[in-house]
């Protein structure tokens, strides 16, 4: 059962990695540090927009318009650290012990 929850545990943090990556990845595009005509710039962006999009459209329906300031990854992050909290602490003693 260690297995099951370390494998969850290390598939929250790679999505946690994916979403830094993404927003990181937006502000390079949108200051054009990283240009998306070269065919593998296109391929890391459209590649990021579809693993983490899914995730951040629902948070991003539910908060207001802040311009052009996006904080659905921040709040995911924090959700997702929150779920691999409530893990170790809450689930893990129950099934382990």
């Amino acid at each position: 059962m260690y297995a099951v929850f370390w494998f969850v545990d290390q598939a929250i943090n790679l999505y946690v990695w994916a979403l830094i990556i993404a927003a990181v990845f937006s502000l390079l595009v949108s200051f054009n540090v990283l240009d998306t005509r070269n065919r593998f710039v296109w391929a890391v962006g459209d590649f990021l927009y579809k693993v983490t999009e899914p995730a951040l459209r629902p948070i991003r329906n539910l908060l207001p318009n802040l311009g052009g300031i996006d904080i659905s990854p921040m709040i995911l992050i924090l959700l997702l650290y929150a779920l691999r909290i409530f893990l170790w602490t809450t689930v893990w003693p129950l099934v382990a012990g």
